[in-house]
């Protein structure tokens, strides 16, 4: 990508020069026809108009977009559109001041169809970073006049969607960090200082009482065979990620993770939360109840809770209600499937799911704080039992000595 300079003439026969952004001479070409200009002559970009950022997006070297920047982008489009800015106009504010290449790159795209004719919702389809949600809910706000009402419940929902998996993740880092830690000090004592202790005792000849001699031999093993069990860990961790990155792999993955003890409350839950704003926000903007359920699957992290919302689409079309479904699922609680039936009777089964999403919003917190103070202290008493069995085994023989010598 870059600034392009070119001379022409336009359809009144009159002579024009401009510059344009283009990715090659072939796109200029193209823009400036389907403005009726002929190319005359054509500047390409020098090393210092050149632009690095989208060059790597167009090779595959740019990182992703991640939901807080597209949540970001989508409220600014928002408060444009609310304000009266014209579309494109509020695209090419957005785009000269974003800062992520790759999400430049499709405002830009978005941009250029847009400008040939297109609608919004057509243009975002083809472009990676806007999902089957993001394009559903555009395409119903152009539909009903309210885009700008869309896009700030949009990004309002990629808010709340990316706080409930920072949560998640959150809960996850502190104890594995911890564990991480912990595992590296157990490990050095075992194969740097007991080693030391070892050869003192050895030096003495005294009998070794048992957990002294059964610290050895670990320390033994661990010395002998770290070389390999390090190199073996890491290609374990990469067969294992690759074997959840497959469909089969994920199911199981997800299965286990759902039924740990602590951490599986807290991804359900999640899950469910992102599962009743989803519903929420589509079912508010008009998509119909079976098309908001699919949606409702692709945009799943869990495939076992997206498996079961696929069997309540199922029901739905055979005709049963929402409700019917959702109390089969066992870890469904029963007052917010009680909620969503009020909701369905009432006629505000969006504004019920929202409320639903904020129930289990407020759980999953409750989930992440106590876990958090369960686990600090469990994790604690189990690294520090380890280390004062290390040190008792390490210095009991020296203590026996002292009271055989009395």
């Amino acid at each position: 990508m870059g600034i392009y300079k070119y001379e022409g003439v336009d359809s009144a026969n009159k002579k024009v020069m401009g510059q344009i952004d283009a990715a090659s001479e072939k796109d200029v070409r193209k823009a400036l026809r389907s403005q009726s200009i002929r190319v005359k002559k054509i500047t390409p970009p020098t090393i210092l108009e050149f632009d690095l950022g989208l060059w790597m997006v167009e090779k595959g070297f740019a990182k992703s977009v991640t939901t807080k920047e597209l949540g970001g982008f989508t409220k600014q489009l928002s408060i444009m559109i609310g304000a009266g800015v014209p579309i494109l106009q509020g695209l090419e504010i957005l785009y000269r001041s974003e800062k992520n290449p790759s999400l430049r790159m499709a405002i830009k795209k978005v941009a250029t169809d847009v400008g040939e004719g297109k609608t919004i919702a057509e243009a975002m389809t083809t472009q990676k970073c806007f999902d089957k949600l993001y394009c559903n809910l555009v395409r119903a706000g152009e539909a009903g006049g309210i885009l700008d009402t869309i896009l700030k419940k949009l990004s309002i929902h990629m808010e709340k969607q990316e706080k409930t998996k920072a949560q998640i993740k959150s809960a996850m880092m502190y104890p594995t960090v911890v564990v991480a830690v912990g595992t590296a000090v157990v490990w050095a004592m075992m194969v740097f200082v007991v080693p030391q202790f070892t050869g003192m005792l050895k030096e003495t000849g005294q009998e070794i009482p048992w957990i002294t001699q059964f610290v050895i031999d670990v320390s033994d093993f661990m010395g002998a065979y770290t070389p390999i069990m390090v190199p073996g860990a890491i290609v374990f961790a990469i067969l294992l990620s690759s074997y959840i990155k497959t469909p089969t792999g994920k199911i199981v993955w997800d299965n286990f993770s759902m039924r740990l003890p602590l951490f599986g409350g807290i991804i359900i839950k999640g899950n469910l939360s992102s599962f009743s704003n989803t519903l929420a926000t589509l079912l508010g903007a008009g998509v119909s109840l079976i098309d908001a359920l699919d949606i409702c699957i692709e945009t799943l992290d869990n495939s076992v809770i997206a498996k079961d919302i696929l069997e309540v689409k199922k029901k739905v079309i055979e005709g049963k209600t929402l409700t019917e479904p959702l109390q089969k699922i066992e870890y469904f609680p029963e007052l917010v499937t009680q909620m969503i039936r009020v909701g369905e009777q009432t006629g505000q089964i969006d504004q019920m799911l929202t409320r639903v999403a904020e129930v289990f919003e407020g759980e999953v917190d409750e989930l992440v704080t106590n876990m958090t103070k369960l686990i600090e202290p469990l994790i604690i008493v189990v690294l520090g039992g380890i280390i004062a069995t290390i040190l008792v085994a390490m210095y009991l023989p020296i203590f026996m000595s002292a009271g055989g010598g009395d």
